[in-house]
């Protein structure tokens, strides 16, 4: 019984961890998809903490599966003895089978969370040497931005300024901390578009 308790007990602590080691890049799905943008940037500070959650998920979930399949000592067996009935299925493999896929969902959502946004062209932008430039009658901006830690953050932009009226074309880069955006500036201004990148939770850095 205290094995069982561990186990689930591992379980659950590997799970939190898988959770919130993505929190940053669940975060502005949820942002995007409820419309309250402006949370999208809420845990990025988690980022630099990331890999060792990782680690600490695949140590706690390790070990719960150690202490699952690890063969019974002779005391185990005479005190199972005691105990003929069937375990129950949170102490089941196939439970802790079930923990383990969806940790390992969690840890993997940065690298499918584009799936939740809206089909857009987001390539990495070529840097620039001038951030304003006027090309076939639209002006092209070019903004660092702060507070974006993955590629769920960068689509979450790219989708936000694709969707304001008078937007062309929006590329972002969470690696290069930049989104360049083309737009008709007889219908939007560059202070709007640093507002609309405000909005959406992130920071322009000037």
């Amino acid at each position: 019984m205290k094995s069982s308790k561990s186990i689930n007990s591992s379980a659950g602590a590997g799970v939190f961890a898988a959770i919130v080691a993505s929190l940053c890049c669940i975060t502005p799905v949820l942002a995007f998809t409820s419309g309250i943008s402006g949370i999208a940037s809420t845990f990025s500070w988690i980022e630099p903490f990331r890999p060792y959650l990782i680690g600490f998920t695949v140590l706690v979930l390790g070990f719960a599966w150690y202490q699952k399949l690890k063969p019974k000592t002779e005391k185990e067996i005479e005190c199972a003895c005691d105990d003929e009935s069937k375990p129950s299925f949170w102490q089941s493999r196939r439970f802790l089978g079930i923990v383990t896929i969806f940790a390992g969902l969690m840890l993997a959502f940065p690298s499918y969370s584009h799936v939740f946004y809206p089909n857009i062209v987001n390539e990495n932008p070529a840097s620039t040497s001038n951030p304003f430039i006027k090309d076939d009658g639209f002006s092209t901006l070019e903004i660092n931005v702060d507070g974006m830690t993955c590629t769920g953050c960068e689509t979450h932009l790219a989708a936000e300024l694709s969707s304001v009226d008078g937007v062309n074309s929006a590329e972002v880069s969470y690696k290069d901390g930049k989104a360049i955006i083309t737009y008709d500036s007889a219908r939007l201004s560059g202070r709007t578009i640093n507002q609309v990148v405000e909005n959406a939770g992130y920071k322009v850095k000037k």
